[in-house]
């Protein structure tokens, strides 16, 4: 990640955004909040790999950062994880109030399949994916109820936070028209990584403070790794989980130092 990337990043998303009215406030008040672009920046870093431009990647790379900011707008209601902090800021419904807050994330989904109407094959993927993650929403909050195993919280990690990498890397292969051989090799990288980036968050709920995550703390104390098999076996499940990620990128050669590096730069445990 380079501080160019980041600023054309947020100069794509500003100009998509609306620009006046509440609506408009709060939807760039939840994008602008000061996130990692985690997500955008895989899209950038999966183009580099493929010897695709990052002008092409854009568009999809903004839509797959709005789906997310959808998400994490919807998931801090009352009525889903009810959390007051997001990034170090109140919370998009704690400024706007729940109402606006659901429509904000209403509209951030629907602009981003409107970006990326005329790129079919991307679009599917990326609905797709957002399908898996609402799945595993409603399998999170169910899990809340009853006791839950190692291999029931990893397909949860799975649905919700694998799918829409594996998302950021299918979809800029397509757009690339990368070979369906390259796009597996992708795929598989994104699902390591998606589970050692859940697993080390998990750890970082136990570790952190909330002022170095921006978020509550705690907040999955009773249900995440560290709970169910140890910090130890947990941060060495994250680090097994980064090699195999970072294995899966043999056939790329040095073309994959990005995404190498991402792994390194946003898994940490």
């Amino acid at each position: 990640m380079t501080n160019d990337e980041l600023r054309l990043i947020s100069s794509e998303l500003n100009k998509y955004l609306p620009k006046n009215g509440k609506l408009a406030k709060a939807m760039r008040y939840s994008i602008f909040a000061g996130g990692k672009r985690f997500r955008p920046i895989l899209c950038l870093a999966t183009a580099k790999t493929l010897g695709c431009s990052a002008k092409k990647i854009l568009p999809f790379a903004c839509a797959v950062e709005m789906i997310h900011t959808f998400t994490l707008i919807h998931d801090d209601l009352p009525a889903m994880d009810d959390s007051d902090l997001r990034r170090g800021k109140p919370a998009c419904h704690k400024v706007f109030g729940e109402a606006v807050a659901i429509l904000a994330g209403d509209a951030l989904n629907t602009l981003a399949f409107k970006i990326i109407s005329s790129q079919p094959e991307a679009s599917r993927v990326l609905a797709e994916s957002l399908l898996t993650v609402v799945e595993g929403q409603a399998a999170d909050i169910e899990s809340k109820k009853k006791k839950i195993s190692v291999s029931g919280l990893k397909k949860i990690h799975s649905w919700k936070t694998a799918a829409l990498l594996k998302a950021c890397v299918r979809g800029a292969a397509l757009i690339c028209g990368a070979a369906p051989k390259k796009i597996a090799a992708l795929t598989e990288y994104a699902e390591h990584l998606g589970l050692a980036f859940q697993v080390a968050d998990d750890i970082l709920d136990v570790t952190a403070t909330r002022e170095k995550l921006g978020k509550p703390v705690k907040a999955d104390i009773g249900k995440g790794f560290p709970h169910l098999i140890g910090l130890e076996r947990s941060r060495k499940l994250a680090a097994d989980e980064k090699i195999k990620s970072i294995k899966a990128l043999v056939g790329f050669g040095s073309r994959a130092d990005s995404l190498r590096q991402i792994v390194n730069q946003y898994v940490l445990s």
